[in-house]
């Protein structure tokens, strides 16, 4: 059988153990969960991709597809290089290869054996209802297990367990493997990617297919799916059939898309993007600031998971607002902002210009940050029973210890059927008390989630600190089921806590059962961002990298108002900030709440407007006002070279009134093409043009995912965390997603 072997399978066999392990974590913890399990089980179990498919509960295509990703994925992490992209994927199924294919037979019949049985148990949890709270047994091997953890859904909670059994049991050839039935899913939630669930025997039929393949002296190759775009050379596969897979997946789309658009209980405010505004008819726009980039992170999951987020979920203010920018900061606290502005051809529009507004806050050195007060109040209700909902919000607080100060104070609240104080405010020093109790924390009971709130503001309130920063972070599912849970009521108090200078931050976990939409008015009215933590790259970024902007505010209720020149600009359309729109009149009041900016924050918005007497507006002209349009006209030429007024309120942190900066916009800010603009500015068009696609694309014409691509990767700039790589490759995956509608 060894003569069957490849020269790099035979080097792997002689590879150390330890040694093959760290290639295989390398090489698997590029991936994201969902991907792994399919590898595993094409590459390592070796299931067809109908197999896995039926093993899933989801359908051939959607496991085609996801294979398809781990290429995408691996190349766009190595920055394009398709060398290193095969080198990886292929050091990765060869390895797999090599460690499994030809274990002993004992060793695999033992494996699956167990895998049999926790499916089994499983089924038999699901029928009673019973819920599974005992802790998981110690194994070796246990990498294996931190990288492919579980997920919430049935099907897929079946899958990580048996797969995690049979790759422990497999790559270690010899291994001690504890049995233990598989996590139910939370109650109440539908797995919304099932097509059907897997029987016992049909498990049984699709786990031995392999052994039984194995024994046979047959090695299953594994299927790769090769890109056939014009972008995407094929790879040297070596089989006929792999540049035909995408085409076979692209071509059946009249069967809908690979995965079940359902969404469960998910919950999103409606709204309709911001229409087309005459200058003539309305001069100024007015709109608070929104540093919030909870829809990012859930577009990220929703795009991880084989689906195309809905509309509404889509706000591309935060899409935008998601990365840092290199704007220049103020040069003292004195202002505690710097404002740019820059102008360049709209790329969707060849008519039409984008303008451009950058907001950078001040950063203080590390020394001088305010010492803080912050409550953490976790939801451990029922519906957070899932290993992306309590287990991953745990892990978050952890990170978060890193970035605080050692006088720094940490208190815990949690709220199920009821809520309670876990911690009471300790110095962040003291870690191993606040370790444990984090890691003490069980999901169960309804949400409580009003009475959690009344308890963490109140511990707030009494270990104020009025030289430092005093904030409540929520972090939920955002499923408010029990006690004063009318959003309007919410509102009202937490609008109330705001007064006393409590701040409120919300970190939002899970899908099935998250809302949105309640998360979004609460952060609105705390005075603080909102945050969708998918994974735990995504709570370092939001609670390490970004800790300053999260956790320390310079400015609040920021507004910004910008007044057009009818002599120099027709029409204008700001894109994105629908939920974040002002009244005129708001702008000068100061009773009115708006958003607030964090430590070296950086904000930015975009408007696309259209010169005047360029014959391109989308808005006709009206046949009675000509003269009072002229009369605008000529009001506007008294400001000559004026394009626009960029008007900026804010209150300092601990302030009533508030304080106004202006910029006028003249051509000196323009760029002649967008290849001129500054790197920042095309990006940020870029992640613009690829929110307005996820929503429809009412404004874009014919610009697509292949121009959003090609605009943001001349625009990557620096690109120290990979933020901006990232952005490209899930602009591929919706492109692929697309595709297939």
């Amino acid at each position: 059988m060894t003569d069957d072997l490849t020269g790099r399978e035979s080097a792997l066999l002689a590879t150390p153990p330890q040694a093959l392990e760290a290639a295989l974590q390398q090489a698997l913890g590029r991936l994201s969960e969902d991907l792994r399990f399919t590898v595993f089980l094409v590459l390592e179990v070796g299931m067809s991709h109908a197999e896995a498919g039926e093993a899933l509960g989801v359908s051939e295509k959607t496991v085609s597809w996801q294979m398809h990703e781990v290429r995408e994925r691996l190349r766009d992490l190595d920055g394009d290089e398709e060398s290193a992209a095969s080198d990886d994927l292929t050091s990765l199924e060869s390895a797999l290869r090599a460690t499994s294919l030809w274990a002993p037979e004992a060793v695999r019949e033992r494996v699956i054996s167990e895998a049999l049985a926790a499916f089994d148990r499983y089924h038999q949890g699901m029928g009673s209802g019973a819920r599974h709270t005992e802790e998981a047994p110690k194994r070796a091997a246990s990498w294996i297990r931190r990288l492919v953890m579980p997920m919430s859904r049935p099907s897929f909670a079946f899958a990580g367990s048996a797969a995690v059994l049979v790759v422990a049991g497999i790559v270690s050839h010899q291994v001690l493997i504890t049995p233990r039935p598989p996590p139910p899913a939370p109650a109440g939630v539908e797995s919304p990617d099932r097509t059907g669930t897997v029987s016992s025997d049909e498990f049984r039929r699709l786990a031995r297919r392999p052994a039984e393949a194995a024994d046979a002296g047959i090695a299953k190759a594994p299927q790769r799916l090769a890109d056939s775009g014009p972008d995407r050379p094929d790879l040297p596969l070596g089989r006929e059939e792999a540049a035909a897979l995408e085409h076979r997946v692209r071509a059946e789309s009249e069967e809908g898309l690979y995965v079940s658009r359902e969404r469960g209980r998910d919950r999103f405010t409606s709204f309709d993007p911001n229409p087309v505004k005459v200058v003539a008819d309305e001069p100024v726009s007015t709109f608070s600031i929104d540093v919030d980039t909870a829809a990012y992170g859930y577009m990220r999951a929703s795009l991880n998971r084989g689906l195309l987020p809905e509309k509404d979920a889509v706000r591309i203010e935060e899409l935008i607002n998601y990365f840092p920018y290199g704007y220049a900061p103020p040069r003292t606290p004195d202002t505690p902002f710097a404002t740019r502005v820059s102008l360049m051809p709209a790329p969707w529009n060849d008519a039409s210009r984008l303008m451009h507004i950058g907001i950078k806050g001040y950063l203080p050195e590390r020394r001088a940050a305010p010492r803080a007060n912050l409550v953490f109040l976790i939801d451990t209700s029922g519906s957070m029973d899932a290993p992306n909902k309590l287990p991953l919000l745990i892990g978050s607080f952890k990170l978060l210890l890193d970035a605080l100060a050692p006088e720094d104070r940490v208190a815990i609240v949690v709220y199920a059927g009821s809520a309670g104080v876990v911690l009471p405010p300790t110095r962040a020093a003291e870690r191993t008390s606040i370790l444990a109790s984090l890691e003490g924390l069980q999901a169960g009971g309804s949400t409580a989630g009003a009475e959690g709130i009344r308890q963490a503001y109140r511990l707030a309130r009494e270990h104020w600190r009025g030289d430092g920063v005093n904030r409540v972070i929520l972090a939920t599912d955002g499923d408010f089921n029990v006690g004063l849970s009318s959003p309007d009521e919410l509102e009202s108090y937490i609008a109330r806590q705001r007064a006393s200078g409590v701040f409120l931050s919300v970190l939002g976990f899970g899908m099935g059962n998250y809302n949105d939409a309640l998360m979004q008015r609460l952060a609105q009215h705390g005075n603080g961002a909102a945050a969708y933590i998918d994974t735990l790259s995504e709570a370092r970024k939001v609670l390490v990298e970004e800790s300053a902007s999260t956790l320390f505010p310079i400015a609040k209720d920021v507004k910004v108002q910008v007044e057009f020149n009818p002599a120099a600009i027709s029409e204008y359309r700001l894109i994105g900030y629908e939920t974040r729109m002002l009244a005129r009149e708001d702008f000068r009041n100061d009773k009115v709440d708006a958003g607030e900016i964090g430590a070296g924050h950086a904000v930015t918005a975009l408007y696309e407007v259209t010169p005047a007497g360029s014959g391109a507006e989308q808005v006709a002209p009206l046949r009675y006002r000509r003269g009072e349009g002229a009369k605008d006209a000529e009001a506007g030429a008294d400001f000559d070279g004026e394009l626009a007024f960029v008007k900026i309120r804010y209150k300092l942190p601990e302030a009533d009134a508030s304080t106004l900066i202006t910029r006028p916009v003249t051509p000196a800010d323009g760029h002649e093409s967008v290849a001129a603009a500054p790197p920042d500015t095309r990006f940020a068009a870029a992640v613009a043009g690829f929110g307005q696609l996820l929503r429809g694309g009412r404004y874009t014409g014919g610009y697509g995912y292949d121009e959003v691509i090609a605009l943001a990767q001349g625009a990557r700039g620096e690109d120290p965390f990979g933020y901006r790589a990232e952005f490209v490759g899930l602009v591929r995956l919706a492109r692929s997603l697309a595709s297939a509608e």
